[in-house]
């Protein structure tokens, strides 16, 4: 008898397990046309945000007034779109970078469920049934692996982890422009169905081709899916948005680096990207023998601190803002206006534009060039104090510049030269 069974167990066949090409696999309830449609439209309003607020930070560089501000040179035609980058409002980039950062981290939520909730098609067989549908699942390809891209390499450069190859800047812009490609495409040819499905539903007869064929029990509904989605992008919102802002909010951005404690106590106590220290700035450099070098048509011009503190002083309230999405509110800063200095360069009447040296002998945006409308801000300073106190060693000591509605990394600290005219 026991010979009988264990022949038997022997010769039933083992149970079959489906693979991730058999619709069977796939057994979560919650996925379905209407639920990817949800956040796919979410996604294309976000998305459509995220990447004019990304252009603007890159016009607001000024990339094409001179090689310095320039980080992506082969850019040739993808720079079309740029101009002169305005100084008004003072928080136009405060407000357009916050933006476009928060929006990005507040999206992560909807993209990872949409990515879940169309898997199944991404091990759909044959990969290709006809040369439409293989353009189709190329696209496909660059548009989920694009979308990762700039997500993870945004998320990284906020964190200022620059884990990845190469510079955060043509990176990110490349990698923007055959994004925004993909998704273009993706959604002129899903646009109109999704809208569809939102408006009457599957037409009669149609199988929906992301829903299960086997379901499991569900232990939660689409519009609780859809819930939870949005629960993740409120608590990511409310955990990264206070980078943004002073105070008691900064408290909350728990995600982001610039999340703790203020830089120290006093007039100085605000945030900031690098120190003096970091960047190789010693008590030498900016001590007793440091000067300002103004160059112009009135020749070459060296100031002492004493000097440019002899100067017409003037106050201005800018924030700083940087890439990665953080700013402070507006800290009064206080000293000699550029259009002053450019006059006392040559340039009386129309000041142009200007090349910023910093002492700083390494890294990124050591120089930067500004345009003529930037000097002529009379908001634009060579900043010496802050607050009514003088700039500390991080913050630009002896000199640094301030301009209204330009990236943080445009404010060049610890400034040794300036060459008005032809840049």
């Amino acid at each position: 008898m026991r010979d009988r069974h264990r022949q038997a167990r022997a010769h039933r066949p083992s149970p079959r397990f489906p693979l991730p090409a058999e619709p069977a696999f796939w057994r979560s309830p919650v996925r379905g046309v209407r639920f990817t449609a949800v956040l796919g439209l979410v996604l294309l309003a976000g998305i459509t945000l995220l990447f004019v607020t990304g252009l603007l930070s890159y016009a607001a560089y000024n990339p094409d007034l001179a090689a310095v501000n320039d980080k992506t040179p082969d850019k040739g035609w993808l720079g079309f779109y740029l101009f002169d980058w305005p100084t008004g409002p003072h928080w136009l980039y405060r407000m357009t970078q916050g933006v476009h950062v928060t929006l990005g981290i507040v999206l992560v939520p909807v993209l990872l469920a949409k990515l879940w909730s169309v898997v199944p098609r991404l091990f759909a067989l044959p990969p290709a049934r006809s040369a439409g549908h293989a353009l189709e699942r190329l696209s496909l390809l660059l548009l989920v692996g694009g979308a990762l891209f700039e997500f993870v390499t945004g998320l990284l450069n906020i964190q200022l982890e620059y884990l990845f190859p190469g510079s955060f800047y043509p990176l990110h812009f490349y990698g923007a422009w055959v994004f925004i490609a993909a998704f273009l495409a993706h959604t002129c040819l899903k646009l109109p169905r999704a809208l569809r499905v939102l408006r009457t539903g599957l037409p009669a007869g149609e199988k929906d081709g992301l829903a299960s064929p086997r379901p499991a029990a569900a232990t939660v509904s689409r519009r609780g899916a859809l819930a939870v989605v949005g629960a993740g992008s409120l608590l990511l919102l409310v955990t990264s948005a206070g980078r943004s802002f002073d105070g008691g909010l900064r408290r909350t951005a728990l995600l982001t680096p610039r999340g703790g404690a203020e830089p120290g106590p006093g007039p100085n106590g605000f945030q900031i990207n690098k120190t003096a220290a970091k960047v190789g700035i010693t008590p030498a450099d900016t001590g007793e023998r440091w000067r300002l070098t103004v160059v112009g048509p009135a020749g070459e011009i060296r100031l002492t601190r004493a000097e440019l503190l002899a100067m017409g002083q003037h106050s201005a309230a800018l924030p700083i803002a940087c890439v990665e999405g953080w700013s402070t509110s507006d800290q009064w800063w206080r000293g000699v206006r550029l259009r002053d200095l450019a006059a006392l360069a040559g340039f009386p009447d129309e000041p142009p534009g200007v090349l910023v040296e910093s002492l700083q002998r390494t890294g990124p945006f050591r120089t930067v060039a500004l345009r003529g409308n930037q000097v002529r801000d009379p908001l634009s300073l060579l900043a010496l104090g802050v607050n009514g106190e003088v700039l500390s060693p991080d913050h630009g000591y002896p000199a640094r510049v301030i301009v209204p509605a330009a990236p943080g990394v445009m404010n060049t600290k610890w400034v040794n030269r300036l060459t008005f005219g032809e840049l």
